[in-house]
């Protein structure tokens, strides 16, 4: 499985409760002592520049996040926070890449987009990689349609925000954090599960490129969460990696969120992730 990581996109202080902006390099990390010979790391990519990132938000917006002049979304103005956003949007957009031109799934160790809108950010996120990097591939000609399925537990309001401030009709947003509140109990979680498969028909069918975010909060023991067990979160993520190799759909995943402490408990869970990936296209 290739991972499309630099050290750059990783720190390892960011003053916020979130680990988000350090995961990256304890993902990677754990994943290559878990699956010796099975990752691929991929660091021959480039950041996105100011120019890119402005295709999904305001400039002005993006010249004062990356001068420090303006919070990012955790809540400061750290220099080695700001330093490594272009490096995390170009993961993700170098993974897609990937993914679209050579099919299959590829992951980026990246985290803190959805909930970045088209002139603020919050909740962790200050830069929305998804969108951008969805525009990106868009002005490329690689694609012309892009589904982003959002399982992290929580509602991805800043897609949807960019999406209608800038038209993107061809860029759809499935959000776990919009429907969870309906399921309400494992009979509705089971269900869910369960019907994935058409769900998945449905939102992503006529995709070109599904840009999964495999979120480890909505984890029953997360405190920011609280939905599915261990199981259930397993066979989320293989419904998802089986139903794209069975439509050969390219699929570029990334970690989302995840607040268990200590962060091992959430590293397992992004690990279970990688485990399912590899099982679904190894088979």
């Amino acid at each position: 499985m290739k991972v499309f990581y630099t050290p750059r996109q990783s720190v390892r202080d960011n003053e916020s409760f979130s680990p988000s902006a350090g995961k990256p390099a304890a993902f990677v990390e754990a994943a290559l002592r878990g699956f010796p010979g099975q990752i691929e790391i991929i660091d021959n990519f480039r950041g996105v520049s100011p120019k890119g990132i402005a295709l999904a938000h305001h400039p002005e917006r993006v010249r004062r996040v990356l001068a420090c002049e303006e919070n990012n979304g955790f809540g400061n103005r750290k220099p080695s926070v700001a330093a490594s956003l272009p490096w995390t949007i170009g993961s993700l957009y170098a993974a897609a890449r990937a993914a679209v031109r050579e099919g299959g799934a590829t992951c980026s160790p990246t985290s803190g987009f959805h909930h970045s809108s088209y002139a603020s950010g919050g909740g962790f996120c200050t830069f929305n990689g998804l969108v951008v990097a969805a525009l990106l591939l868009k002005l490329e000609g690689l694609v012309d349609k892009v589904a982003i399925v959002d399982f992290d537990i929580h509602y991805g309001n800043g897609t949807d925000n960019i999406i209608g401030i800038k038209r993107l009709s061809w860029l759809t947003n499935h959000s776990l954090g919009g429907f969870a509140t309906e399921l309400r109990g494992d009979k509705d979680i089971e269900a869910w599960l369960a019907g994935l498969p058409g769900e998945l028909d449905r939102v992503a069918g006529k995709s070109d490129l599904v840009l999964y975010q495999a979120g480890a909060d909505p984890h029953i023991d997360d405190p920011l969460g609280g939905l599915l067990s261990s199981d259930q979160m397993r066979r989320r993520d293989r419904a998802v990696f089986r139903w794209a190799r069975a439509r050969a759909k390219p699929l570029t995943w990334n970690l989302a969120g995840g607040y268990q402490e200590p962060i091992a408990k959430v590293l397992a869970l992004h690990l279970a992730t990688v485990e399912e990936c590899l099982a679904a296209y190894e088979s």
